[in-house]
């Protein structure tokens, strides 16, 4: 981890010498007392933090501010629900890009158990954005959903220009697209499940005014192609 992140309770508080933060600290980053080392309050500052004490029992710290984060990338992605596992790698490497929210949604071709897998309910979504953000040297997070279906999504999430990711019918690559000067502003990426999107789903993205683009002749994984889209959209610099 690039940046150790502390809740906001913890922020005064001990880590337990189990935790695995302050096992990096120690163990990885071999501070002791009076070392330093970069951390950062979720959604919150970044700064510095100093050893204070240090046993068998715990890592005492004393936490110094010294800036607020910039704003996350103004970038919405809809994806349609995939396999845990491959949700899992999303979350994390979408908050390391950087994008304002993250929704998973419920599509024509979507596996209805990944709904209620346990990704969803046991506190595993916040592990992997925390650990997306301190490999990002950053303490924003993403609003994350996954109850919504891709109508509902389309209806009430997103702002900007609407681009869906289609390998079958899109007829333009996204580079070309955003190469285009009007092209700044806000973005909301629609990126289909594993087994793409259905004539519904299309329907529904073109009534709502998204369009169609691929990324090349290549079929890629869900999960490569948000980080190919994403990376795309950022390389406009604004």
């Amino acid at each position: 981890m690039n940046l150790v992140l502390l809740e906001p309770a913890e922020r005064d508080a001990p880590l337990p010498r189990a935790d695995v933060r302050a096992r990096h600290i120690v163990d990885i980053l071999r501070r002791g007392i009076g070392d330093r080392f970069d951390a950062g309050v979720v959604n919150g500052p970044i700064g510095v933090a100093t050893v204070t004490s240090l046993d068998d029992r715990a890592l005492t710290f004393a936490f110094t501010p010294a800036r607020e984060p910039a704003p996350l990338p103004d970038v919405t992605l809809l994806v349609g629900l995939p396999r845990p596992n491959t949700a899992r790698d999303i979350l994390r490497d979408a908050t390391t890009l950087g994008a304002r929210a993250l929704h998973f949604v419920a599509t024509e071709r979507t596996t209805a158990s990944y709904a209620t897998a346990r990704l969803w309910t046991d506190g595993e979504v916040r592990t992997q954005l925390l650990l997306g953000a301190a490999q990002a040297f950053d303490t924003r997070i993403p609003v994350v959903t996954s109850t919504h279906t891709l109508a509902d999504a389309l209806e009430n999430y997103g702002a900007g220009a609407r681009i869906a990711l289609d390998n079958y019918e899109a007829d333009a690559h996204l580079g070309r697209w955003l190469a285009a000067p009007a092209t700044a502003g806000p973005v909301t990426l629609c990126i289909g499940p594993e087994r793409g999107w259905g004539p519904r789903d299309r329907a529904a993205l073109r009534a709502a005014g998204a369009t169609l683009h691929h990324l090349g002749t290549r079929v890629l994984r869900v999960e490569m192609a948000v980080v190919a889209a994403l990376a795309l959209v950022h390389a406009r610099g604004n």
